[in-house]
C-alpha cells in the first residue's frame, strides 16, 4: 500500500499529473536466485511528487531477446522501457504499465518457468500447470516492483487533508503477451477458467473524514496501486490482448475447449466483470508455412471464443486484427507491431486471410 493521492483529487486541485518511468531488477522472493527485469511507466504528481492510484493496470509479458540486429526499429521496440512508454502513449495516463521479462532465459529464449513450472528448458510448453502460479508470481511481482518504485521516489512530507473519500474501485487489469510472453497470458487464461465463481474480490475501500488544513493538501489514504491477492488479479482482467505471439512447437495460443466455457459460465453467473479478448497477428507469425500450428491454434481460440461469446450475453467479447498484410514477412514487424497494434472500442475486427 502506499498513500497517494486519489485522480479526482488531482483533477479538482488543477495539480498536474505527469509519468515516472523506471526499470528494476526484482526478486520474486528473497531468496530468489533469478531476478525479473520489470519496466515501469507510472501514473505521477510533479506538484505532490507522488504516485497516483491508477483506474488500470496494464501488465506487458515480453518475449525472447534480440539482439546485434542493427535494425533500428527492432532495436528501439525490444527495449523494455520504451515498450513502456509505448504502452503508456496507447492507453493514456490514467494507465499504469508494466513490462515484464521472464527471470530465465536461455540463450535467446524467454522462460517463464515461475509461472508455468511444466515449461522445458527453452520456453516452451509442455502442458499447463495445476493451481496459480501464474497469478500468485504476478501478483507477487507487481507488488515487489511497486515497493522498488517508492523507494526511488522522493516525497516529501504531507499534511493531513478535508478531503474524504467514501470509496474507491480497485484497478482493473489489462494482461498483454508478446510472442513468447503468451505462454504466461495462457496459463493465466488457464487459472481464470479455475477461479470458484465465489472467489472474493477486494473490497472498496472505507476512510473517515479527517480534520482540514489546507485545500490543496493530499487526503491520507491508503489506496490499493495493484492487486494484492491471485483472486484480485484474476477478478480485475477486463481485457487480454495476444501481440503476434508464436512459439517453434505447438502452445502458442491455447485451446481447450474446457478453459474458455468455464470463463463464460462464470461471466454468465455474475461471478466477473466482462472480458474482451484480442488477437493481433502480423504474417510473420499467422503466416509462417513452417510453423502452421500458430494460425491452427489461433482460429481454434478464436471459433471457442466466438461462439461463447454468443452465448454470454456480451459479457466475453473477441476481436481479431491483422497487420501488414501487404508486407512480406520479416523480424521488423514482428517488433512493429507493439506500436501498430490498436485499441478496440467497439468494432468488430475482420482478419485478411494470407495468401
Amino acid at each position: 500500500m502506499v498513500r497517494v493521492p486519489t485522480l479526482k483529487q488531482l483533477q479538482s486541485s488543477a495539480v498536474s499529473m505527469d509519468r515516472w518511468n523506471g526499470v528494476f531488477k526484482v526478486q520474486l522472493h528473497p531468496n530468489a536466485e533469478n531476478y525479473y527485469r520489470i519496466a515501469t511507466s507510472l501514473c505521477f504528481s510533479l506538484s505532490f511528487r507522488s504516485l497516483i492510484a491508477p483506474s488500470a493496470n496494464a501488465i506487458f509479458f515480453n518475449g525472447d531477446r534480440v539482439q546485434g540486429t542493427r535494425n533500428p526499429v527492432v532495436e528501439r521496440l525490444s527495449d523494455p522501457q520504451n515498450i513502456a512508454e509505448v504502452l503508456a502513449s496507447k492507453f493514456g495516463g490514467s494507465v499504469n504499465v508494466w513490462i515484464i521479462e521472464a527471470s530465465i532465459f536461455n540463450g535467446p529464449f524467454a522462460v517463464y518457468k515461475d509461472f508455468i513450472p511444466s515449461v522445458n528448458g527453452y520456453g516452451s510448453l509442455i502442458v499447463f500447470s495445476c493451481g496459480f502460479p501464474a497469478s500468485a508470481t504476478t501478483v507477487s511481482l507487481l507488488s515487489n516492483c511497486l515497493q522498488h518504485a517508492k523507494n526511488a521516489i522522493s516525497s516529501e512530507p504531507k499534511k493531513p487533508s478535508s478531503v474524504s473519500l467514501s470509496s474507491l474501485q480497485p484497478p482493473k487489469t489489462l494482461i498483454i503477451g508478446f510472442s513468447k510472453g503468451g505462454t504466461a497470458v495462457n496459463q493465466l487464461v488457464t487459472e481464470l477458467g479455475s477461479l470458484e465463481d465465489d472467489a472474493p474480490v477486494n473490497p472498496s475501500r472505507v476512510r473517515e473524514q479527517q480534520p482540514g488544513v489546507d485545500e490543496l493538501s493530499v487526503v491520507q489514504e491508503e489506496i490499493q496501486m495493484i492487486p494484492t491477492t491471485k483472486e484480485s488479479l484474476l477478478n480485475s482482467i477486463t481485457e487480454i490482448h495476444y501481440v503476434d505471439v508464436g512459439l517453434n512447437s505447438s502452445g502458442a495460443y491455447i485451446t481447450d475447449k474446457n478453459v474458455i466455457e468455464s470463463i463464460s459460465k462464470r461471466l454468465l453467473g455474475g461471478g466477473a466483470q466482462g472480458i474482451r479478448f484480442v488477437l493481433h497477428g502480423t504474417p510473420r507469425q499467422w503466416c509462417d508455412s513452417r510453423r502452421t500450428w500458430i494460425r491452427d491454434e489461433k482460429e481454434r481460440l478464436y471459433r471457442l471464443l466466438e461462439s461463447e461469446a454468443q452465448r454470454s450475453g456480451g459479457r466475453l467479447k473477441v476481436y481479431e486484427r491483422f497487420y501488414f498484410a501487404d508486407r512480406t514477412p520479416d523480424m521488423q514487424m514482428h517488433f512493429e507491431v507493439i506500436q501498430k497494434w490498436m485499441l478496440v472500442d467497439c468494432i468488430v475486427c475482420t482478419f485478411l486471410c494470407c495468401l
